[in-house]
C-alpha cells in the first residue's frame, strides 16, 4: 500500500524518557515523556480523531502519524503557542499542534490531490499527500521554540531544540528582542527532529508534494499552493476556538464570508477585465513569484464589480479597501507592514514606468496549471530611499495566527475546554470512545501492510458501469478520501459493527459522476439511481432483515436534532475497509429492525 512501509529497518534507537524524579527546584518545570503529556482526555479524543481521518491501521498509524506526534509532545512540552495570544498557556503548544492536525485532516477530506491529476495517480498518492498535509500543521509554529524563547536548565545551561528533548527541570521566558514571522524560517531547523528518514525519503518520491511540502517548512506559503491554504485555514480554526470564536466560521470563511467575496472578485477581474503583462497600458504584471496589479485602478474596479453583483458592505475609500485586503490576508504586506508596494516595471524594450502596487499570491489566483506566462521583463521593489533596488524575493505571508483574527489578551492558565464543540465540528465520529493503541505498536520499520481479502475486488473489476464497479469505486473512495466517512453529511457510516451504506444518496452520487448510468438506466425505463441499486443488490453483499427487508433505518441523535436514515449494511466491512474504524455512535439502528 504504501511504499514507506517496505523499508527495511534493523533497528530503532530512540532517546531515553526522563528518569522518574523528585519535584524540580521552585520554578522550574520538570520535562514529561510524550505518555504522560498526550495521556489527558482531550489530547486522547484528539489523537482518536486524526487516526479515523486517515485510512490506516493501528500500526500503521503509530508509524506515520503518532510516532511524529509523540516526538512533538517531547519537544513542546509545555510551551505556551504564544505569549499573550491565542493558546497562551503551559501546554498551550501541545494543544494547538494537535488541533490544527485535526482541522488540516478534516480539511483535506473535501480535495482530490494533487489537482489536475488522473484519478489513478490520485488514488496513488492519496496517504503521502494526507501525511503531508498533517506534517505541515504540525510544525508550522515549531520554529517558535527555537527563536522566540530563551530555555534555560537546572544547571545554568541554556537549552536549543536542535540539541533534542529536555532532560533536565528547565524554566524559560519569551525573548524581548525576538522577530515577527522568524518562527516560519525557523521550522528547518527542527523539522528532521518529527520526520525520520525513512518519512522524507518516502513523500521525496512525490514530486508535485514535495516542492510545496518544502515550501511550507520553510514558511514560504505563498509558493505551497494549496498545501499551503490547508495549513493557513486549520490554523485559523484552532486559534478562533481558543480565542472563543466560531471555528467553523473560520474554516468556511473562504466560502461565505467578505473574503470569499473579494478573491472571487479578484479572480473575476484577472479573468475577464484585467490585462496583465502588457508593455505599457497594463493593470497588473506576473512573475515568477508575484502578482502585481496597480492599486488604485484594481481596487477602483473591485469595488465596482462587488457592487454590480449587489454585494453590500463594500467600502468606499480605496485606502479602507487596501486595509481589509490586508486584514483578510489576500494582499502580501511590505517589510513594514504596509498594503501598497512602489515598484518599477521594465520590459525587454526599454521601457520603464514606476507604480504603486497590491502583491498577492499567485496561488491564490491560479491552480498551477492555468498560471498564465510571467512577464518577460522584471518588476523591481522600490527601497524607502527611492533608489531602484535588485528584483528580491516576495516576502513571506504573515502566519496564519495572525491573519484576520482580532488580537486577545490571555492568561497564562489552562484553557475554557470546548473539546465537545471541537470535536461536534471535527465530524460526529470524533467523540467515539478511545481505544488506546495495542501493545507493541512502536514506531518499527518495516511495518506489515494488511491486505484486504482476495474477493474483494481485485484489478479485473469492469470500468463499465455495474454492482462490481460500484463497489471498487465507493472503496477507492474512501481509501482516497473522495468519499468522507462518519461525518454530518457522508453517505457511508459505520454501525453495527460493518459498513452502512446511505440510500438512495451513495446510489446518486455513483450515478452523477459515471454518466454512461442514465443510458444504461433509460433501457430498462428506471432512474439512474435505482439502476445502480439493482445492481448492488444483486452482488447479495448485504445484510437482510428477519423480515426480508433490504433498506435499515439508523437514528440520528445529534447534540441539536434527531432524525433517521434509511441504507444498507454490508455483511462483511472489510469491503471498503481495510481496518474498520469506530462505530459512529451517534447512528443507532432503529428498534425493531
Amino acid at each position: 500500500m504504501l511504499s514507506l512501509f517496505q523499508r527495511k529497518r534493523a533497528s530503532v534507537v530512540t532517546a531515553p524518557s526522563p528518569a522518574p524524579a523528585a519535584d524540580p527546584p521552585k520554578g522550574l518545570l520538570r520535562p514529561e515523556s510524550a505518555a504522560s503529556l498526550l495521556a489527558t482526555p482531550r489530547r486522547q479524543k484528539l489523537l482518536e480523531h486524526i487516526w479515523q481521518r486517515t485510512s490506516l491501521s493501528r500500526r500503521q498509524f503509530a508509524t506515520l502519524y503518532r510516532a511524529p506526534l509523540e516526538r512533538y509532545a517531547e519537544l513542546v512540552q509545555k510551551f505556551p503557542a504564544s505569549e499573550s495570544h491565542h493558546h497562551a498557556y503551559p501546554g498551550g503548544m501541545l494543544d494547538h499542534g494537535l488541533e490544527i492536525v485535526a482541522y488540516s485532516l478534516k480539511l483535506r477530506q473535501s480535495y482530490l490531490l494533487p489537482i489536475g491529476a488522473s484519478p489513478e495517480d490520485q488514488a496513488a498518492q492519496s496517504e503521502a499527500w494526507t501525511a503531508a498535509v498533517a506534517y505541515a500543521a504540525l510544525l508550522h509554529d515549531i520554529g517558535k521554540i527555537a527563536v522566540d524563547l530563551h530555555v534555560e536548565l537546572v544547571d545554568a545551561s541554556v537549552w536549543h531544540p536542535w540539541h533534542g528533548p529536555l532532560h533536565q527541570p528547565y524554566r524559560f521566558r519569551y525573548r524581548d528582542d525576538r522577530e515577527y514571522r522568524l518562527h516560519s524560517a525557523a521550522t528547518g531547523l527542527l523539522y528532521h527532529q518529527l520526520l525520520d528518514r525513512h518519512i522524507l525519503d518516502w513523500l521525496s518520491d512525490y514530486p508535485a508534494l514535495w516542492g510545496p511540502l518544502l515550501y511550507v517548512l520553510a514558511g514560504q506559503y505563498e509558493h505551497a499552493g494549496v498545501l499551503g491554504e490547508l495549513v493557513v485555514q486549520a490554523d485559523r480554526a484552532s486559534v478562533a476556538q481558543e480565542l472563543g470564536g466560531d471555528p467553523a466560521r473560520a474554516m468556511a470563511a473562504p466560502k461565505h464570508a467578505l473574503q470569499r467575496k473579494l478573491l472571487d472578485g479578484l479572480r473575476y477581474l484577472l479573468k475577464e477585465a484585467l490585462k496583465l503583462n502588457q508593455p505599457e497600458a497594463s493593470d497588473g504584471w506576473l512573475t515568477e513569484d508575484a502578482l502585481w496589479l496597480v492599486s488604485k485602478t484594481v481596487s477602483d474596479k473591485l469595488r465596482a464589480h462587488l457592487l454590480s453583483q449587489g454585494i453590500d458592505g463594500i467600502p468606499t475609500s480605496n485606502t479602507v479597501v487596501f486595509d481589509v485586503l490586508q486584514d483578510h490576508g489576500l494582499i502580501l504586506p511590505t517589510p513594514d507592514g504596509k498594503a501598497i508596494w512602489k515598484a518599477t516595471v521594465r520590459g525587454n524594450s526599454g521601457w520603464s514606468h514606476g507604480f504603486t502596487f497590491l502583491r498577492l499570491s499567485p496561488a491564490l489566483i491560479w491552480e498551477s496549471a492555468d498560471r498564465p506566462a510571467p512577464f518577460a521583463g522584471t518588476v523591481t521593489v522600490t527601497p524607502k530611499d527611492g533608489a531602484v533596488a535588485e528584483p528580491e524575493a516576495p516576502a513571506s505571508p504573515p502566519p496564519a495566527t495572525d491573519t484576520a483574527l482580532t488580537e486577545a489578551s490571555q492568561a497564562v492558565a489552562a484553557p475554557i475546554d470546548g473539546v465537545d464543540a471541537l470535536l461536534e465540528l471535527l465530524g460526529t465520529n470524533a467523540t467515539a470512545p478511545v481505544e488506546p493503541p495495542p501493545p507493541g505498536v512502536a514506531p518499527l520499520y518495516p511495518v506489515e501492510t494488511p491486505v484486504a481479502p482476495a474477493e474483494a475486488w481485485a484489478d479485473t473489476t469492469p470500468a463499465t458501469p455495474s454492482g462490481e464497479h460500484f463497489m471498487d469505486w465507493l472503496r477507492q473512495g474512501i481509501q482516497s478520501h473522495k468519499l468522507i466517512i462518519n461525518d454530518a453529511k457522508a453517505l457511508v457510516h459505520t454501525v453495527a459493527d460493518t459498513a452502512y451504506l446511505i440510500s438512495p444518496g451513495v446510489f446518486q452520487r455513483y450515478a452523477q459522476e459515471h454518466p454512461r448510468v442514465a443510458f444504461l438506466a433509460k433501457q430498462d425505463d428506471v432512474s439512474g439511481w435505482q439502476w445502480v441499486q439493482k445492481r448492488f443488490e444483486k452482488l447479495q453483499l448485504h445484510r437482510k432483515q428477519r423480515s426480508g427487508l433490504n433498506i435499515w433505518t439508523c437514528n440520528v441523535t445529534g447534540p441539536r436534532k434527531s432524525r433517521r436514515l434509511h441504507g444498507y449494511l454490508l455483511e462483511d466491512p472489510r469491503r471498503l475497509f481495510i481496518d474498520p474504524p469506530a462505530n459512529n455512535p451517534y447512528l443507532s439502528l432503529a428498534l425493531g429492525a
